[in-house]
């Protein structure tokens, strides 16, 4: 059986699995599912269509599944799923999804939200996400696997965040980032790749050496047009992973545009 403390409330029709725990004075609601091993450490409010997947843990104060900050919503009955083995700490606040966004907020695993992080109505966030303190995400954000967010950062509605990119402290994302990119400032500019980043996975010298080339032609290049740069990129450097990545995430369609250089940067 679940083990819950006395001073827990959970809502008759919650679904808990049996090795699930819950501490004191946490609030459980009707619809709420959590599963193997998740762990409300205390004072944790979950509440609507939510499911919280196997082994995540969720800390004392964190506000999980109520109603988005929206004024559109009018009470559907919209659901957000979270996955495996995710941290999710102190004052962390996550929405669910709305009738103009799809439904549903989803959360991928192994991911951790440190004190304080905000992720809103019908985000998409992947799996080994890192968001730092207070880092935020507003409506419609999706975020590829292994993204890296650092504190106080906040990322524009609608945005996309590529995979193993990275968005520096007090930053404020209003176009998409490519993967591997690594961007910062008041208002975000790209900044060069997150090699450090891609050492740290594993990506072959080769590979690492392939994108930096082709992060040099696409966005310091002077020959032709940027669609024309991109054809060039495609060419020279066909079934590189990384830059494959890069190719498909920028031909992809978005009302954001792209998060660029500022002139004469370095990259």
């Amino acid at each position: 059986m679940p083990e819950i403390h006395p001073t827990a409330v959970v809502e008759k029709g919650a679904k808990l699995a049996r090795s699930a725990k819950i501490g004191p004075f946490c609030h459980v609601g009707p619809h709420v599912e959590l599963g193997e091993r998740v762990e409300l450490l205390s004072h944790v409010a979950l509440a609507g269509r939510t499911a919280v997947g196997e082994g995540t843990r969720i800390f004392p104060f964190a506000s999980i599944g109520h109603p988005p900050q929206d004024l559109k919503y009018k009470g559907e009955d919209s659901r957000l799923i979270i996955g495996r083995d995710n941290i999710i700490r102190e004052h962390v606040t996550m929405n669910p999804g709305t009738a103009g966004g799809g439904m549903v907020t989803r959360i991928g695993d192994r991911c951790l939200f440190m004190v304080g992080v905000h992720v809103a109505h019908d985000c998409i966030i992947g799996n080994e996400v890192i968001m730092a303190n207070n880092a935020t995400l507003a409506g419609h954000v999706v975020i590829g696997d292994y993204a890296i967010f650092g504190g106080l950062s906040a990322v524009h509605q609608f945005v996309r965040i590529g995979q193993y990119a990275m968005v520096g402290g007090v930053t404020g994302v209003e176009r998409d980032v490519i993967p591997y990119g690594s961007v910062m400032g008041d208002r975000a500019r790209l900044s060069g790749l997150n090699i450090v980043g891609m050492q740290r996975r594993g990506f072959s010298r080769d590979e690492i050496q392939a994108l930096r080339q082709a992060y040099q032609m696409l966005f310091e290049g002077e020959n032709g047009t940027f669609a024309e740069r991109l054809e060039t990129v495609a060419a020279r450097f066909p079934n590189i992973r990384p830059v494959e990545d890069v190719l498909s995430f920028v031909r992809a369609e978005s009302p954001r545009g792209l998060c660029q250089p500022k002139a004469g940067n370095g990259g």
